[in-house]
């Protein structure tokens, strides 16, 4: 037996007291109409004493029912719509291009930031890979944790090159072991995997393996792309990217071969009508927690107090013809 609100029992026995010290003070002079109770004290005062047991009796009742008493029968469980999604950004020196304004990573950064938000109730997690690759948050449901985390990402911690093959993997292993049926990576990269241990094709395999979808999003391409290199006395210098640095038809092999889509995002508008599409993806239920069903037995306790409460009163003012 649990008791939900033993507060709410604590008041109603102040009252109660309150009640004893009026129901006392008649015994102090007063004014009796009816002949029958001024002819007859025993029968009166059994009368009194009588009402007294029926009204500690109704009060036990109601203070009882107060601190609402239940008994728990069964656990139902919980459940919410979630899915896994796994940010897989690239981080590389040439995502400091300048054909998305500020650059490529400030962009995506933002977008990313955005998309996020629009998920509060999903379990996202950030890897990052340059030459190298690093889980940034695993998968986490705590929506200020990870704007803070996506708006601190930078370039340069993690050498130079793309090994886009290895971050993959690294997010399909990080996902094996998640209860999700729905798991998704989002791979963001502005370039041509050129490092790593595993080849990007051999990672979306392995993904499609353990049925996660991988969207692939080509950000920039512009031709025209400049890297800034650093102030001079002539000013910011840049040295421009050759075009044709991303490898579309390797993305878009790695997103069919698991059943996503590739996306190429030359600009910011672009990148935003892709991750809304992303967006819409289907949910699935995830348990997270057991909800006790209980059996609420208060209002039984309240009924008799209530209605012994009253006939005691209604006695006392009617038949007794009490008045102080």
């Amino acid at each position: 037996m649990e008791y939900n609100n033993p507060y709410l029992a604590l008041g109603g026995g102040v009252v109660f007291l309150l009640w004893v010290l009026d129901y006392f003070k008649i015994i102090q002079p007063r004014l009796i109409l009816g002949g029958r109770n001024a002819s007859s004290p025993n029968w009166f005062k059994l009368m009194r004493l009588t009402l007294f047991v029926m009204g500690v009796i109704a009060w036990g009742n109601i203070i009882y029912g107060l601190s609402e008493p239940r008994e728990q029968k069964s656990t139902a469980p919980s459940s919410r719509k979630v899915i896994d999604i796994f940010l897989v950004v690239d981080v590389s020196r040439s995502m400091l291009a300048d054909d998305l304004r500020p650059n490529r990573l400030e962009v995506a950064k933002t977008k990313l930031r955005e998309f996020a938000k629009l998920r509060p109730t999903d379990r996202i997690g950030v890897i990052l890979f340059s030459e190298k690759v690093f889980t940034l948050l695993p998968l986490s449901t705590d929506p200020e944790l990870l704007d803070r985390v996506i708006g601190d990402i930078n370039v340069g911690f993690l050498g130079s090159g793309t090994n886009i093959g290895d971050a993959l993997a690294l997010a399909v292993a990080r996902g094996v072991d998640s209860e999700t049926e729905n798991k998704v990576i989002v791979l963001l990269t502005d370039g041509v995997n050129n490092v790593g241990n595993i080849s990007p094709m051999q990672a979306a395999q392995a993904a499609k393996d353990n049925e996660m979808k991988v969207y692939t999003i080509g950000l920039g391409g512009d031709e025209d792309a400049r890297l800034p290199l650093g102030n001079s006395i002539f000013g910011q210098q840049y040295q421009k990217i050759p075009g044709g640095s991303i490898d579309y038809e390797e993305l878009k092999k790695m997103a069919t071969l698991t059943g996503g889509k590739f996306f190429p995002a030359k600009n910011e508008h672009s990148l935003e009508e892709v991750l809304n599409e992303i967006q819409n993806l289907e949910k699935t239920d995830v348990n997270v927690s057991n909800i006790a069903v209980y059996d609420e037995q208060y209002y039984q306790y309240l009924f008799i107090g209530i209605l012994l409460l009253v006939a005691v009163e209604l006695v006392r003012k009617v038949v007794l013809r009490e008045v102080i």
